[in-house]
């Protein structure tokens, strides 16, 4: 369940810096994308966040669940800022479809 609470942060987190102007330029090297559609990736991140604590609690509890979600946060916000710097920029967005699909086939596996 872990993997896909890691895989959902990671693309909420991708997502949240989608509706910013600069880190969209920086990730496809062109003008910002409109309003709508930045408050659409607003959206989205904040949506898959609220499902990733709400999967942490149910897995964990009250008591162990959003210390868990807070700790798949920092790794996921870690990664995020490693890649996004100069390393692998073009790894972002293929790696924000596919790890939440691989951390779901590892949670059902």
């Amino acid at each position: 369940m872990m993997a896909f609470v890691l895989g959902l942060s990671f693309s909420a987190f991708v997502a949240l810096s989608l509706a910013m102007e600069k880190h969209q330029q920086e990730l496809h090297g062109k003008a910002a994308a409109s309003p709508a559609r930045r408050r659409l990736w607003r959206w989205l991140g904040w949506t898959m966040l609220t499902l990733a604590f709400g999967l942490c609690v149910r897995a964990q509890g009250w008591a162990l669940g959003p210390v868990s979600w807070l700790g798949a946060l920092t790794v996921a916000g870690l990664v995020l800022a490693f890649a996004l710097y100069p390393y692998r920029r073009r790894w972002i967005a293929p790696l924000a479809w596919t790890l939440p699909v691989a951390g779901l086939l590892a949670a059902l596996a």
